[in-house]
């Protein structure tokens, strides 16, 4: 636990209004208790008073955390002042949160719907609902805002550059295939649908950053997102093709 000055006491000032509670006042009291300090309490009741305050201090935000007598800031430097984040001038603007989050609940989910059905953790259809579970969530982040993603995906897709339509089909055909796969129905649209985006997928990814060299941000999680275009989008359309190509083997088999 740090502590400044051998003093365990922090004074917060937080707004706490009848029609608003900072959350990040709630945050910061919270960090502050769990670290070890006494907090002292002070809400911040009205707009006026708010103003007020923030005038006297020169800060712009509230909340704000005092320890010591020498003044943190708002919740954000009160997490760096605790070694939990780093200084913002030091932070990646990259993050694989989103990704593994993806991941990690569609394996779950596979695993739970394989252990449900066969009464088996492991299992060749585990392993395809994962795959096309995990199609279904990248098709959500998409579809959340389809305009978003699709201006992204024009920073590298090939055949988006030629037909920006495509842009904006894509993720209902990504949502439309992985639905088809984990139900195991119409197998004969699901695969050529996953074949065919996955493929240009793969190949745009591939030429965009390992021939082109270009460092841009992958549209697989939305148009908002934050991922490094490279292993983790071509790993998706990869997934696609091979699951597409698979499921249609096994039709005929």
């Amino acid at each position: 636990m740090a502590k400044d000055n051998g003093s365990n006491i922090a004074t917060l000032y937080r707004m706490v209004m009848p029609d608003h509670l900072c959350p990040y006042g709630l945050k910061s009291k919270d960090l502050l208790e769990r670290e070890g300090y006494k907090v002292e309490d002070h809400h911040l009741t009205t707009r006026a008073q708010t103003d007020e305050f923030m005038k006297q201090h020169g800060v712009e935000t509230t909340p704000q955390t005092f320890i010591g007598g020498q003044r943190i800031g708002g919740y954000d430097d009160l997490r760096v002042h605790f070694g939990k984040d780093a200084p913002k001038e030091e932070r990646s603007d990259t993050s694989y949160q989103p990704v593994i989050a993806i991941f990690a609940v569609a394996f779950l989910m596979a695993l739970g719907l394989s252990w449900y059905v066969f009464d088996n953790l492991l299992t060749l259809r585990g392993f395809e609902w994962f795959i096309s579970i995990s199609m279904c969530f990248l098709a959500v982040q998409k579809l959340q805002d389809v305009e978003s993603f699709s201006t992204m995906f024009l920073n590298y897709d090939l055949l988006a550059r030629r037909w920006v339509r495509y842009g904006k089909i894509y993720p209902f055909g990504e949502a439309l295939a992985g639905i088809l796969m984990t139900a195991g129905a119409l197998i004969w649209i699901a695969s050529p649908v996953a074949i065919v985006i996955g493929t240009i997928g793969a190949i745009s990814v591939f030429k965009a950053v390992y021939i082109d060299k270009r460092e841009l941000k992958c549209a697989c999680v939305g148009g908002s997102s934050n991922v490094p275009l490279g292993f983790v989008s071509l790993t998706e359309n990869l997934m696609m093709l091979g699951m597409g190509i698979w499921m249609l083997v096994k039709m005929y088999l």
